[in-house]
């Protein structure tokens, strides 16, 4: 079942790759119809540069708004997490109401 998460904050590509550790898995990007030999199947659409991707509250990247598909990037590191704090400059809240507590604020 997919989950939509509390937070997410959208991105450009471009701006994920920025990341040195950066490896993404675009096997799962979110599936487009195209005709191949004459049959429509479903396939990994393309994404580019100028293509925007959700960075969730777990510090996973996905081609979409659900939290748990799509998944592009999953390698939390606490390098990850810093560059998405302090090169994106995303913040999260950290309870149910939205207090921040000195963390993450988006």
């Amino acid at each position: 079942m997919t989950t939509l998460g509390k937070h997410s904050k959208a991105y450009p590509l471009k701006r994920f790759r920025e990341f040195a550790g950066w490896k993404e898995n675009l096997n799962n990007a979110r599936k487009v119809k195209q005709e191949v030999n004459g049959a429509v199947v479903e396939v990994p659409r393309e994404l580019d540069e100028s293509d925007y991707l959700y960075l969730h509250e777990n510090f996973n990247v996905t081609d979409g708004i659900f939290y748990d598909e799509n998944i592009i990037f999953s390698d939390v590191t606490p390098a990850w997490i810093d560059f998405c704090e302090n090169v994106l400059g995303v913040k999260f809240p950290d309870d149910e109401s939205g207090e921040n507590n000195g963390h993450l604020e988006g």
